[in-house]
């Protein structure tokens, strides 16, 4: 039987289907020079808000739904109890 080499290069194709879609992928969209230009922080800016609005829509509304009564009176009153442990009261002195 003959002996299977332990190192491996990265140019030798792989039979991990996901590494080898990777390297595909990244070899398609290297540009001339090698790495892509890095986005500049308001664009990253932006697209982590897009993103972040796409779950944000459906999350507060999936998680109240997936909430029984009671566990969102808990949540609720630990809340209120986080907001107003720190301010003095309005009719005292502080």
């Amino acid at each position: 039987m003959p002996k299977r080499s332990s190192t491996s290069s990265s140019d030798t194709p792989t039979s991990d289907p996901a590494t080898a879609a990777y390297q595909a992928i990244r070899h398609l969209t290297r540009q001339k020079g090698g790495e892509p230009p890095p986005l500049s922080p308001a664009a990253r800016s932006a697209i982590a808000a897009l993103l972040g609005s796409r779950g944000g829509k459906k999350g507060g509304k999936a998680r109240a739904e997936s909430l029984s009564p009671e566990r969102r009176a808990e949540i609720a009153k630990k809340a209120a109890d986080a907001r107003w442990s720190n301010k003095p009261h309005p009719d005292t002195e502080g």
